[in-house]
């Protein structure tokens, strides 16, 4: 008789990406509690760098991978200025500010962060600028009167 075995790992996603369902629950918790710890950390803590001073950031997102060893935080300065100096400025320290999430958060692990800049609210714009356009609202109109 030859057994049935499940194959390694349960079924278990092994890519560093969402896979097709998207992220697990303990990642979207996870991902929660690192946006959290790192708004805090940032507010709280001056960082002694030309490219931070003054400068506020948005957390907007905080997606871990799988095994929660590295996490990539989606960050915008506010208003969008210099956006590229300080994300590289973040990434800089990134090793700080790893440091004092481990003070933080209760995990087996604090991951290894890598900044990225949030490209959405760039595409919000994008999109309301099109759909304020001139030829979509004729269009819009258009489609109106023949209803």
């Amino acid at each position: 008789m030859s057994r049935h075995r499940s194959p390694r790992g349960g079924g278990r996603r092994t890519s560093r990406n969402d896979g097709p369902l998207g992220p697990s629950q303990r990642q979207l918790r996870v991902g929660e509690m690192l946006r959290h710890a790192l708004a805090d950390i940032l507010r709280e803590n001056d960082i002694r760098d030309p490219d931070l001073a003054g400068v506020s950031v948005t957390i907007t997102q905080v997606k871990p991978s799988p095994d929660m060893r590295y996490a990539t935080v989606y960050c915008e300065p506010l208003g969008g200025a210099h956006a590229r100096e300080v994300i590289a400025a973040l990434n800089r320290h990134k090793g700080f500010l790893r440091g004092e999430m481990g003070h933080r958060i209760a995990t087996k692990f604090t991951p290894d962060l890598r900044f990225v800049e949030d490209q959405s609210f760039a595409e919000a714009e994008k999109i309301e600028t099109i759909l304020k356009s001139p030829q979509v609202q004729r269009d819009l109109q258009a489609d109106g009167e023949e209803s």
